[in-house]
């Protein structure tokens, strides 16, 4: 995998043409992207990567995920047995191909996780060669519940300047039992791009309420900066294999990856943030599913 990977959420949720997501997956993967991660629930992101990249199949690590339900699926509960084995062939179907090589189990909690069904559909379908890797997706004491089942080989968290609690409580233990790490929202939404106006997004105004108060003097910098400092944060934390973050503009994913040709952030500004959220952080500031 490569440090910077794909995240293919936006361009279910905000219908990006298919044409345009051809173009922006084919130039990324021409450029080195080596990760493209999706969701059964994230609309038609599936069918659009199958669509667009699914004949440049060996040229990257292809992530999914399952537990909810999915276009054209049946009506059954969330976690169903029969609703994740579907999910699975259903995938297999909309990407276009025969194996995905990492089946992720998508914001599961311990308590489902813990009966043993989902696990079971996954390890049948890891038998019978349908997936590679088994990751789990998610955050707080449902994800460590996930890392000490050792079950899994990939956990997928939260992890930003603005979302902190994996780096302590998920980050070194993933690291104890070798999991490879995948960040989500590595720049928290940038959810300080409209300054002093919450986000339209919902989605993003967890994060911007948390960056009100937070007040980090590297958010006073020019936007570009403020993103580079953002992602390289992310990059610098100790266990990360990969970061996803999803674009609708072609050419985004290139600039992104070359933020991050100048390495990890310094250790002193990386400290000073970090010391910031430990002066400020209430307890309830918990990893966002």
């Amino acid at each position: 995998m490569t440090l910077l990977g794909f995240g293919t959420s936006e361009i279910g949720f905000f219908h990006t043409p298919i044409e345009e997501v051809g173009r922006i997956l084919n130039e990324a993967l021409d450029a080195g992207l080596r990760l493209i991660d999706t969701a059964e629930c994230y609309l038609d992101s599936e069918e659009k990567i199958g669509l667009t990249v699914s004949h440049r199949r060996s040229e990257f690590v292809l992530a999914s995920k399952l537990g909810h339900s999915f276009a054209g699926g049946p009506e059954l509960q969330d976690w169903d047995r029969e609703l994740c084995r579907l999910s699975i062939d259903n995938s297999l179907r909309q990407l276009k191909t025969e194996v995905i090589d990492l089946m992720q189990v998508h914001s599961c909690s311990a308590e489902v996780l813990g009966r043993g069904e989902v696990i079971e559909v996954l390890q049948q379908a890891q038998a019978q060669g349908k997936i590679r890797f088994l990751g789990y997706s998610g955050d707080g004491a449902d994800a460590v519940a996930a890392i000490e089942s050792g079950v899994f080989d990939v956990l997928q968290t939260s992890c930003s300047v603005a979302d902190q609690e994996s780096i302590d409580l998920l980050l070194p233990k993933a690291q104890a039992r070798q999991m490879g790490v995948i960040v989500k929202r590595p720049v928290a939404n940038v959810a300080w791009i409209n300054g002093d106006q919450p986000p339209e997004r919902a989605y993003a105004r967890t994060y911007w309420e948390r960056l009100q108060v937070l007040q980090y003097d590297f958010l006073k910098s020019a936007p570009q900066d403020v993103f580079a400092t953002a992602l390289r944060f992310t990059a610098s934390q100790p266990g990360v294999s990969s970061m996803i973050v999803g674009s609708q503009r072609p050419g985004r994913w290139i600039e992104n990856a070359r933020i991050l040709e100048a390495g990890p952030l310094p250790e002193a500004e990386v400290a000073r943030i970090r010391s910031r959220w430990h002066d400020v952080a209430p307890p309830d500031w918990v990893g966002q599913t």
